[in-house]
């Protein structure tokens, strides 16, 4: 019979390795109790590991979307907020015209609503959300506006050359204040309407683009996520602003001034509900959003309840196993203790 001579120092590897071991199983076993999933699917689940991998990527890719959809949601909100203060602006107008036409014949108070509205339609569209300008349409790193109280302008520019060419003079010029009612019905007919409405307003008013931003909001749905300062309502709303800013400087006679009144009502009555409807399109995608993120919350739960069923384990399990393992390696640290104590010079005399 053989006796194979076995050193404390062999036993002393043994245990070293064996301790190796138990915290490799100790990390992966702490990461399941952490997670509530397996630490590695492929080793545990095999080839149905990949049902787990495939919604995984799909809870990141639904994910991103909804993200996309915030700042999509949070663009339309500061949008409808403006559009609210564009139709103040209107409304505000109105009511000082209408107290105009009822007899309130002072035309500095006007002017200065006029003024105060076109400075405020200009500063509520030129306004922006992150960096990119709101009624810009596509063109989201371009201020959509021109300031027309900006002498150098070329809104201004353009409206001086208009009315140089039909009257043959300057608004400053004394020639002016002989401007006729029917001249003004037929200057904002033939000359200004025809500008503001066609492309005169993208010539020297706009650097919108009519061309809104699209944006993806569900895998097979998209929305229209902005708008653009060259709607009907914002046209129109310019147009009367400007139109009685310039023509009260001049000193009209009544009936033409009445004439100018009657007519920036109506623009300005026309304005208001045409910027509601651009409210109620804002809305609707905002609505539309909403839906879409709500469908999409609800396929990433299903998605992680799936997950949970095939990569779950058992908390009460996995914390038994960890007080199982941290109870064998301080044992294994017990013992490795007492093995290097042993040596024969304890034994000889």
């Amino acid at each position: 019979m053989k006796v194979s001579f076995v050193s404390t120092n062999a036993i002393s590897q043994t245990l070293r390795y064996q301790m190796m071991r138990m915290q490799a199983d100790l990390v992966k076993n702490q990461k399941e109790l952490d997670s509530g999933r397996l630490a590695d699917p492929g080793a545990t689940l095999g080839a149905r590991a990949g049902f787990g991998f495939s919604m995984d990527r799909e809870i990141s890719r639904l994910e991103n979307v909804i993200d996309a959809n915030s700042l999509a949601a949070n663009r339309l909100t500061a949008t409808q907020n403006n559009l609210t203060q564009l139709t103040d602006i209107s409304q505000e107008l109105l009511a000082t015209l209408s107290a105009a036409l009822s007899g309130v014949n002072d035309t500095s108070i006007v002017k200065s609503g006029a003024t105060r509205a076109l400075e405020s339609m200009t500063s509520v569209l030129n306004s922006n959300f992150n960096g990119e300008y709101l009624f810009a349409g596509i063109n989201t790193d371009v201020k959509p506006i021109n300031d027309f109280t900006d002498p150098a302008s070329p809104n201004k520019a353009q409206f001086n050359a208009q009315f140089l060419a039909f009257f043959g003079f300057a608004q400053n010029d004394p020639a002016a204040s002989g401007i006729t009612a029917s001249q003004i019905e037929d200057f904002l007919d033939t000359v200004i309407e025809p500008a503001f409405m066609g492309t005169g307003w993208s010539d020297a008013w706009s650097s919108a683009s009519d061309e809104k931003i699209t944006s993806r909001i569900a895998a097979n749905e998209t929305a229209e996520t902005s708008t653009t300062a060259n709607g009907a309502g914002m046209r129109k709303l310019a147009m009367a602003s400007a139109v009685l800013s310039e023509f009260l400087e001049i000193p009209l006679g009544d009936e033409a001034r009445q004439t100018l009144y009657q007519r920036t009502t109506s623009l300005v009555g026309e304005a208001i509900p045409a910027i509601a409807s651009v409210q109620a399109e804002v809305g609707l995608a905002e609505t539309r959003l909403q839906d879409a993120t709500n469908r999409i919350s609800s396929q990433i739960d299903l998605f992680k309840t799936f997950i949970r069923d095939l990569e779950g384990v058992d908390p009460y399990e996995a914390s038994t196993r960890v007080n199982e393992i941290l109870t064998q390696i301080e044992l294994s640290y017990a013992l490795t203790s007492r093995i290097q104590q042993l040596s024969l010079l304890r034994y000889l005399p």
